[in-house]
């Protein structure tokens, strides 16, 4: 089977990168056995390499600074917090101050729900490491505590982190492109996604994968249904 390279990181960025979401012969076999489209698709694609950042801040960190800004502003504010702090970790940011991690090239929010999440966590008030041994509920509910953090941000760190086997997130943009594409459907409600959701369970993570794929052109010919405005 080919390998299809998720388009989420520049090339040099996903290089210097090992860890990608794990998933085989398992998830992919489930899947197609529950939806006969999602099956062709899969065929299509191949498997599909997806970074992820096993480290729960530095996945955190990651996120917020790539909050509505390009994918290349992205990569340089994180090569160069990285580069200058020699490792992202809750110590280390918590030492520095909101002006030197503005001059990394963010904002003074992001610097300052950045920082806020160091503190707690370096203060003992937020048990990261907790969250391991939470459910899918719970860590959306933990997370949210800190400030800039929201559902949608709570679950691509549960995929793309902690890589939980069954996230499909209603927040997220490219997601219903995807089942638009796949299912010839104008809208994606809340009933629909369910019903999406179900069909994946309990492996919704791996299908999100290929929704990404395909509202990102990687089969030809599949088309956006969406009502116009």
């Amino acid at each position: 089977m080919k390998i299809f390279k998720a388009v989420v990181l520049q090339p040099e960025m996903i290089q210097k990168m090992t860890d990608y979401f794990k998933y085989g012969k398992k998830e992919i076999e489930q899947l197609k056995r529950a939806d006969k489209r999602l099956a062709a698709v899969i065929e299509r694609i191949g498997m599909i390499e997806r970074p992820i950042i096993p480290d729960i801040f530095s996945a955190l960190v990651h996120s917020i600074v790539g909050q509505q800004i390009s994918t290349k502003a992205h990569q340089t504010i994180w090569e160069r917090m990285k580069r200058e702090t020699g490792k992202i970790s809750p110590d280390t940011v918590d030492r520095l101050s909101l002006e030197t991690l503005q001059q990394f090239g963010m904002t003074f929010k992001k610097a300052a729900y950045i920082k806020s999440a160091a503190r707690k966590i370096t203060a003992g008030e937020f048990d990261i490491n907790s969250l391991h041994s939470m459910s899918d509920e719970e860590v959306c509910l933990k997370l949210s505590e800190l400030d800039g953090v929201g559902i949608w941000t709570a679950e691509m760190l549960m995929l793309f982190s902690m890589q939980r086997p069954n996230v499909l997130s209603y927040g997220d943009l490219a997601i219903h492109r995807g089942l638009r594409m796949l299912y010839h459907h104008r809208k994606i409600d809340k009933v629909k996604f369910n019903k999406y959701w179900k069909r994946y369970t309990p492996y919704a993570s791996t299908a999100s994968l290929y929704l990404w794929a395909i509202a990102g052109g990687a089969v030809e010919g599949m088309k956006d249904y969406a009502q116009k405005k």
